[in-house]
């Protein structure tokens, strides 16, 4: 008897972490395509297949959901985003996979910080993850530079989504051409921190 006890519990709970997992999916797919002020509890259940009560009763509330789910997709891009310090082929070809996998998902949070708090939440964290994620692939080569903020700043502006945007979308280049051309920019960011500059010398 007991040994059914703990298999039905088990069973229960297990069915409880898949409907939370489709329904934090469902959400994180709706704000793929849409702002955030336009998902409703209705959407998002429906994308789950469960009712709105069920979401509620899974999460609270709308808000509480909508932070879950943000905590979920910040985990998920810390993972994507691993890459060896100091090599600079893998950082490029990391940092654009996921632009390709979450670049236009990024733009739209971007397009919405202005005016919705959570947005702007999302972005903030993403900014943040961004120049954490520069200053922890280029460690070895921003070690050996006194002025090594001013390099920080072009290595994150070289690899940050808009230049990705600027290449892959706006330019419609290949997303080979547009790793070559990021490529270039951290090259030529990485060689003029080490090459002495001529009103210097």
């Amino acid at each position: 008897m007991k040994t059914t006890r703990k298999y039905t519990m088990g069973a229960r709970a297990e069915a409880v972490e898949e409907t939370r997992r489709r329904i934090i999916d469902a959400l994180v797919h709706l704000a793929e395509t849409r702002p955030f002020a336009d998902i409703s509890l209705d959407d998002v259940a429906g994308g789950a297949q469960v009712s709105v009560q069920t979401v509620l009763r899974r999460f609270g509330s709308r808000d509480a959901l909508f932070a879950e789910a943000m905590r979920t997709a910040q985990s998920n891009v810390q993972a994507e985003r691993r890459t060896p310090p100091g090599d600079v082929e893998a950082a490029v070809r990391t940092v654009v996979d996921h632009y390709e996998k979450r670049g236009r998902v990024a733009l739209l949070m971007l397009a919405q910080e202005d005016h919705d708090p959570f947005a702007r939440r999302v972005t903030d964290f993403g900014k943040a993850l961004h120049r954490t994620w520069v200053r922890d692939a280029f460690a070895p080569q921003l070690a050996e530079l006194t002025d090594d903020e001013t390099t920080l700043d072009l290595l994150v502006v070289a690899t940050d989504v808009y230049t990705w945007k600027l290449l892959r979308v706006d330019r419609g280049l290949s997303r080979a051409t547009a790793e070559r051309r990021m490529r270039i920019l951290v090259d030529a960011v990485l060689a003029s921190a080490t090459t002495p500059r001529k009103d210097t010398l």
